[in-house]
């Protein structure tokens, strides 16, 4: 089995596509004025309009983010991407800091509220486990 994307429902694609295009670097296919895909070189995020989940079940478009997941990204340098998007983004929950575990961590909200983590290993353990 290879985990190959992440989908993400919004209310506002073009917001939280832009949004995305915007934090990764990376620019978005659109198939569809309901569907588009940032590919990156380990996964996919898919981005689809709220419209999309009728598809598979009617009246499934009730969504306010999760507080249960977060949609990781290790980044080179953790401190100089906060310092990119600190402005770029309506909320931070937490500004970079070095977690027990090794890892220099930033946690924000994309525009559906969906938790964010921008990471750099930087621990002797945290850096060998991502070599």
């Amino acid at each position: 089995m290879k985990l190959t994307s992440l989908r993400i429902i919004s209310k506002d694609i073009q917001s939280a596509v832009a949004f995305y295009e915007q934090i990764t670097g990376i620019a978005a296919t659109w198939y569809t004025e309901d569907f588009a895909e940032l590919s990156g070189n380990s996964i996919t995020i898919a981005i689809g309009s709220t419209r999309t989940m009728q598809m598979f079940l009617e009246d499934l478009t009730d969504f306010a983010g999760s507080k249960s997941t977060i949609i990781e990204f290790m980044v080179k340098n953790v401190d100089e991407e906060y310092e990119k998007i600190k402005s770029k983004v309506s909320r931070i929950i937490q500004k970079p800091t070095t977690m027990p575990w090794g890892n220099r961590s930033l946690l924000f909200c994309d525009p559906e509220s969906n938790m964010i983590n921008f990471f750099t290993p930087v621990s002797e353990e945290a850096v060998k486990k991502f070599s």
